[in-house]
């Protein structure tokens, strides 16, 4: 309501003890619910609430002589004697825990201080209580003078002692439902850790299983890879014999290039000869038909000349793609064993563990 002001909040399950049993634990909610503290100015009452949905999951009013106990590092709970039933929180932290049993203590101590308060206003307002210390009457039980009075004082001495007795019991049994609770929270903590370690062995046990899949994977991929290295350098070793080609069609080359500069030389001769040679023109007709022989085979050479070098590309490109290949797969292998070494390291230390 608007006269109620939030004045701490905070997320947690919310359990209630059955009502049946006494012993078990009844989630109020699937999920995490907002819990908050309020306090009401007109009546000087401080609440803790919790709403799921339409439908208020807490309602409880502090009194001074409610306790909230912890009993893990992440479950709290108190009794509440007006809604007769014990509230349980599961909180994320311990922190969240600290926190809510921290506000839990310091609003408790408010709500004793206003009852204090509360009970001094009535006393000052009520008239029955000013009375004086003479107007107070003696109490037969005080005076013995009969063997009547003497019977009677007995038989109240007694039933102060049949009510103390019973006050006492009943504070023994508090306790020991209290105990009782807490121990049946205790329970329901360590039965909750347990099935947490049971999922997360089942979710080791798979993880063991996909890791061995993957190792089983990468030892393929592994060999698949030591027989494209295989290849590669059987073909490098073609590449040797290609490399010896080279050298050959170098050679070629060479002397090519050696006959082409002797046949030029010889064309400038003839050329530097046809110019005195003008008066005989057989001989000019001889010389002009090898001077084009000369030019035909000087086109074949160079022709000769641009396949060798066309071929000598070609090989050396051939062989840098090789190389480039050859330099991959050596370097995928080594990823591919070095992720495979760490899998094994993972292996064995699961298997220590």
């Amino acid at each position: 309501s608007c006269r109620e002001q939030p004045i701490f909040s905070t997320r947690a399950h919310v359990f209630q003890i059955d009502p049946a049993t006494k012993r078990n634990w009844i989630p109020a909610s699937k999920h995490a619910l907002t819990v908050s503290y309020f306090y009401d100015a007109t009546r000087n009452v401080y609440r803790i609430i919790s709403v799921g949905g339409t439908k208020a999951i807490i309602n409880s009013t502090i009194t001074p002589n409610m306790t909230f106990t912890k009993t893990s590092q992440k479950f709290g709970q108190w009794a509440d004697s007006r809604a007769n039933t014990v509230y349980g929180l599961g909180f994320a932290s311990e922190q969240h825990l600290s926190q809510f049993a921290e506000k839990f203590q310091e609003v408790k101590e408010a709500a004793r201080l206003a009852r204090e308060k509360s009970q001094d206003k009535t006393e000052l307002t009520n008239p029955a209580l000013n009375i004086t210390s003479h107007q107070v009457l003696p109490s037969p039980i005080i005076s013995s003078n009969g063997p009547g009075e003497d019977k009677l004082f007995r038989s109240q001495s007694a039933d102060v002692e049949i009510t103390t007795e019973k006050e006492r019991l009943k504070k023994m049994l508090s306790e020991g439902s209290v105990s009782e609770v807490q121990w049946e929270a205790e329970f329901f903590s360590l039965q909750d850790n347990n099935n947490k370690l049971v999922a997360a062995l089942h979710e080791a046990n798979a993880n063991v299983d996909q890791w061995k899949k993957q190792l089983a994977a990468y030892q393929e991929e592994t060999e698949t890879l030591r027989q494209r290295v295989a290849e590669l350098e059987s073909q490098g070793a073609h590449d040797s014999s290609s490399e010896n080609n080279k050298e050959e069609l170098s050679q070629t080359l060479e002397e090519l290039e050696l006959l082409i500069k002797a046949k030029d030389e010889e064309i400038q001769m003839l050329k530097s000869q046809k110019c005195g040679r003008w008066e005989a023109e057989g001989e000019r007709e001889e010389t002009l038909q090898k001077l084009q022989e000369l030019e035909a085979r000087n086109a074949e050479l160079e022709r000769r000349l641009h396949l060798a070098e066309q071929t000598l590309a070609e090989t050396l490109a051939e062989r840098e793609k090789i190389q480039n290949e050859v330099t991959k797969v050596a370097e995928i292998m080594d990823v591919k064993i070095f992720e495979l070494s760490e899998i094994r390291q993972g292996l064995a230390k699961l298997v220590e563990s």
